[in-house]
């Protein structure tokens, strides 16, 4: 029987927790054999994975961060010769197709994207998941970087339609794209029938970084007019970030402090079983003040794959999910008084919100569903082969 053609999994850490989504379309590949080269290991026990080559930043890393990003005002790239070391390891695994996750990090290996194109390396996969589609890119000399990551991958991998336009808005060739969404393991999440609280305690939820784009500002405010209608609502806000501090004087400004949760970073078991116990899942979305864009919220495919009907905004690839009124709602970035008429909606018609759900998890089965995804990449690897 042939061996499995070999594609390199370039991701820079493997692997961070809220990167679980790249772990999860690694694992499922079935027709390539997939072998992961990274700078540094982390959470080994989490994401258990054999073949993982460990390639280390030079000792000079924070020198040349210096001179490239605080000096010469430009994007931090390897050095050509950690390019050529990269390389060599690719040969060694006779890797026929190097995979690049995120489009910053093409950035960072364009010393190997040249070497690849030059020296007759293996075509390079570059993929975009949200933020690294508009970061930055108004700067000349980072989209210049850009236009070279374009101009050097055989292919440019987006998860929705929304990322797609932004790059060929910044010049890339629309025939290079192809769409390849965030797969979602179905077997793994219970769909769970909800029906209204008796005791009229709705328990809200919203499950993100704590970061400006996932307009958790306005959720809190949606709520606070929710929670007029339904005293005993809670809202449980899973995550860690930034913004954690300002986030919580807010809730206590609007007075509703004692009814919202912060319960930091949750693993999978635990943001199971808040899912479970929800009623309402929030994510409205938002672009941020640096350009920040969401492509398609994993936790929201989550949520929407275990029965929560959604109630979110207008925003990046949140519609390509979400159908307006069927699979949830959706309003305007920044609309708190429209989330909360729509979230009041929503808890006052038992029928629409016992159809909404349903919808919401047939949706992510149709569109995200992991086995069927993990087959379209592999289908891409081999355009390439």
């Amino acid at each position: 029987m042939p061996s499995l053609p070999t594609v390199a999994q370039y991701v820079v850490t493997f692997l961070k927790p809220e990167m679980l989504h790249v772990y999860r379309q690694i694992v499922a590949m079935r027709a390539v054999r997939p072998v992961v080269i990274c700078q540094k290991r982390e959470n080994e026990d989490r994401f258990p994975f054999a073949d993982v080559r460990i390639l280390p930043k030079p000792r000079s890393h924070q020198l040349r961060r210096l001179w490239q990003k605080s000096i010469r005002k430009r994007p931090i790239t390897i050095y050509r010769s950690e390019a050529r070391r990269i390389l060599g390891e690719l040969r060694s695994i006779e890797a026929r197709v190097l995979h690049v996750y995120f489009g910053h990090i093409g950035v960072h290996l364009l010393p190997l994207l040249e070497l690849c194109a030059t020296e007759g390396g293996p075509p390079a996969i570059v993929s975009f998941h949200g933020a690294d589609a508009q970061v930055d890119l108004e700067s000349p000399v980072h989209s210049a970087a850009m236009q070279r990551v374009f101009s050097l991958a055989s292919r440019l991998l987006v998860r929705s339609e929304s990322l797609a336009e932004r790059l060929t808005t910044h010049g890339a060739p629309v025939e290079k794209i192809r769409l390849h969404r965030t797969g979602i393991p179905l077997g793994e999440i219970t769909f769970h029938s909800r029906s209204a609280p008796p005791d009229g305690a709705w328990r809200c939820l919203q499950a993100c970084r704590l970061i400006e784009k996932k307009g958790i500002a306005t959720s809190l405010r949606a709520f606070a007019e929710f929670s007029r209608r339904w005293p005993h609502a809670t809202f449980t806000i899973a995550g860690e970030g930034s913004q954690l501090e300002p986030l919580r004087a807010l809730a206590d400004e609007l007075l509703i402090g004692s009814k919202v949760f912060f319960p930091g970073f949750v693993y999978q078991p635990q943001l199971r079983a808040l899912e479970a116990e929800a009623h309402l899942f929030l994510h409205p979305s938002e672009l941020g003040s640096d350009g920040n864009q969401e492509g398609v919220p994993n936790a929201m495919l989550e949520a929407m794959a275990s029965g929560l009907p959604v109630l979110a905004t207008r925003h990046g690839g949140i519609p390509e999910a979400v159908v307006d009124s069927e699979s949830g709602f959706l309003v305007a970035e920044r609309d708190h008084f429209t989330l909360a008429e729509r979230m009041l909606s929503l808890a006052a018609d038992p029928a629409l919100y016992a159809t909404m759900a349903a919808a919401a998890a047939g949706r992510v089965a149709e569109e995200f569903e992991l086995a069927s995804q993990t087959a379209r990449l592999e289908e891409i690897y081999r355009e390439v082969l």
